[in-house]
């Protein structure tokens, strides 16, 4: 193995790794397998959100709920195909190996598929990163990509360090190669999450992207200090900080006692006022504030026309 990645392992990385291990053997006791399977449903939903909000979709959690579902949405072609396409991806985690090559360019191709013509292969020409009308990043030329890949994939495979900091070394490299025509981004978060999750399966249940697309600034700001400095440092630091706030226990959403309380009354489907006469309430803001919203928001309670949140007709019921 000739190639070898620029980047050094400071104190604060060392200190990050630490902590986020301590948080996984928390999460490891805290989480019982009915609230992981939940977590993951809950995860994936933002997960994808936030990865796809990041390259611009517009589309919520709760339609990206409604397409996961099989259910039809009111939304642009393109971004429902986008969501159609990383919910495939991600359900297909676990069948590709991070370090062969097939199987990130099958990857690729489940993403992007609908979306543009270069689908399972790289680039052909060159491209570069925009910051509106301002090119920040200017990718290696489209021939040497290929070579760039290998080296990368083989160092992947035979490094000896902490899966933690080789999953973001790949992660920064990948968009630094920029590799594919379109679809980078969502390309290089998925990769990442890979290799975590080979390492600890918990990591599938983390929404890691959701939290990158909260940081997003943060995000591209690492990725251009990394490459000022020849040095991706900044970027493996920005990132474990990502993943640890993702690793803080918790076994389920925050779930109040008004929320609670809805939750027990719901029997079937119930309008917005059969609901309130149940719960005996009057003030339609606060049961709107306190009850509906926060049950909707930790995915309990779901509505029978979601495109149609304001409809006359609405009713709700128990998410199952």
């Amino acid at each position: 193995m000739n190639y070898q990645p620029l980047f050094t392992i400071t104190p604060i990385i060392v200190s990050l790794i630490a902590e986020i291990s301590e948080r996984l053997g928390q999460l490891s006791v805290l989480q019982t397998q009915d609230n992981d399977l939940r977590l993951h449903r809950i995860n994936r939903i933002r997960t994808i959100h936030g990865s796809l909000a990041i390259e611009g979709n517009t589309l919520s959690e709760m339609q990206i709920t409604a397409v996961l579902d099989g259910k039809t949405i009111i939304a642009p072609p393109r971004e429902i195909q986008e969501v159609k396409n990383a919910i495939k991806a991600y359900e297909a985690l676990t069948r590709w190996q991070p370090t062969n090559e097939r199987d990130l360019l099958e990857a690729q191709q489940t993403l992007m598929q609908g979306l543009i013509d270069e689908i399972g292969c790289y680039r052909s020409g060159g491209v570069g990163v925009m910051k509106g009308a301002k090119v920040i990043h200017r990718a290696p030329p489209a021939n040497r990509v290929g070579q760039l890949m290998v080296n990368l994939l083989d160092w992947l495979e035979n490094s000896d360090e902490h899966p933690l900091i080789r999953s973001c070394v790949f992660h920064y490299e990948f968009e630094f190669i920029h590799p594919f025509v379109d679809g980078n981004g969502r390309m290089g978060r998925l990769w990442q999450t890979l290799i975590l999750s080979q390492w600890k399966p918990i990591f599938s249940n983390l929404p890691v992207e959701s939290l990158i697309y909260l940081h997003q600034q943060d995000y591209y700001l690492a990725l251009q200090k990394s490459t000022a400095r020849t040095d991706c440092s900044p970027f493996i630091e920005f990132m474990l900080q990502i993943i640890l706030e993702g690793c803080t226990p918790q076994v389920t959403p925050q779930v109040t006692p008004q929320v609670k309380q809805l939750i027990s009354i719901i029997n079937g489907e119930m309008n917005k006022e059969e609901l309130m006469l149940a719960l005996g309430l009057k003030d339609a803001r606060n049961f709107r504030q306190k009850y509906l919203l926060p049950a909707i928001s930790a995915n309990l309670v779901t509505m029978t026309q979601p495109n149609s949140p304001n409809s006359p007709t609405q009713k709700y019921r128990l998410k199952h």
